[in-house]
């Protein structure tokens, strides 16, 4: 938003995309459903737009200045050769860029609701890889195909660079409404998906049984309540570090995520322990190369975390996230686990007498 109005703090802009979202969950799943369909769809054309305009630049030379550098895939090691800061670099870049994965794992987590599972999650993750190709991979390699790496960021966003040679001339207003729309589809996802894990959890006596309450068009509220509230440690945060909130919001995210995987992996192997050599024959969807690709996932979680803590800018993440784990874990061992064991001595008094 600075874009156009530089004279305004961050911080209302995220305030108000805040109370926006906040406001948007609390209707019903169809006008969530709607919005996050039109955000996606023009997120998606805009990435495809650049791509395909990216292919044109590098075939055909399209909005091509004189003094501009050649492009083409040599790009991509002339310029201090493939890697020119080496494996630490791209070890290093693992704090900040992981998060952008997270979500994949919902896909599991819908398999409770999906009407055809055994159909629909197969063919749902067998696309993941497919996407990040199309989303991640292609895109980079267009972009430093395009732009030497140490010109990329020197002149404005080369997506905007793109589209400019292109002859579009509002090229950077489009682009900023295609982040923004981003942004709020990913935060609009984000409330929805922790809400609705808040409201399960409450279902489960794992949460506070206020998380369990729904509105008259069948929201949880409270849910929502508290999630906008917890966002706007962001406006806090946007007005007293306003250019550092960035890497520190990202390297908690990657945190989050990495952790939330190392747990499901954990949990798989401990699932696959307690199950007999029958039951693992009879397994529907078993995982390729057990147990080496796990143990190398987890391997490979374990080397983010530690990245976050070898460099001074991420270790913050780490702090951050090790004392959020010390609270739950505190909330579970007074909470939980006493009321599930409340529970279960209940439930046994009927059949003892």
């Amino acid at each position: 938003m600075g874009f156009w109005f530089p004279e305004v703090p961050r911080w209302i802009w995220v305030l108000s995309i805040v109370c926006f979202i906040g406001a948007l969950n609390l209707c019903s799943v169809k006008v969530f459903g709607e919005m996050e369909f039109w955000l996606s769809l023009l997120k998606v054309a805009a990435i495809i737009a650049m791509i395909g305009g990216g292919l044109g630049i590098m075939v055909f030379g399209f909005g091509m200045a004189a003094d501009q550098a050649p492009t083409g895939v040599q790009n991509l090691w002339v310029h201090g050769g493939f890697m020119p800061h080496g494996v630490s670099g791209l070890i290093a870049s693992l704090a900040v860029v992981v998060f952008a994965f997270g979500g994949i794992e919902i896909i599991g987590i819908s398999a409770g609701e999906a009407k055809d599972p055994a159909r629909v999650i197969p063919r749902a993750i067998n696309a993941v890889p497919l996407r990040i190709l199309l989303f991640y991979v292609l895109t980079l390699f267009v972009l430093m195909s395009i732009f030497p790496w140490p010109q990329i960021g020197s002149q404005g966003s080369p997506f905007v660079q793109i589209f400019s040679g292109l002859g579009i001339s509002s090229a950077a207003t489009i682009l900023n409404i295609v982040v923004i729309s981003a942004a709020v589809s990913a935060i609009n996802s984000d409330i929805f998906g922790a809400g609705r894990m808040l409201y399960g959890m409450a279902h489960q006596g794992q949460a506070p049984a206020g998380f369990g309450r729904v509105s008259r068009h069948g929201v949880p509220w409270m849910t929502v309540v508290v999630m906008a509230v917890a966002l706007l440690a962001g406006v806090v945060l946007n007005y007293l570090i306003p250019e550092d909130v960035f890497l520190l919001i990202a390297s908690i995210a990657t945190f989050a995520t990495v952790w939330v995987w190392l747990m499901i992996l954990l949990s798989q192997f401990a699932a696959r322990r307690r199950m007999s050599p029958q039951q693992v024959a009879a397994l529907k969807f078993p995982v390729p190369l057990w147990p080496a690709a796990p143990l190398a996932a987890i391997a490979f979680m374990l080397l983010v975390l530690g990245v976050l803590g070898y460099f001074p800018h991420t270790r913050a993440a780490l702090v951050v996230g090790g004392l959020w784990i010390v609270l739950l874990g505190a909330a579970y061992l007074l909470w939980v686990r006493p009321a599930a064991a409340r529970a279960q001595s209940e439930a046994m008094l009927p059949a003892a007498e």
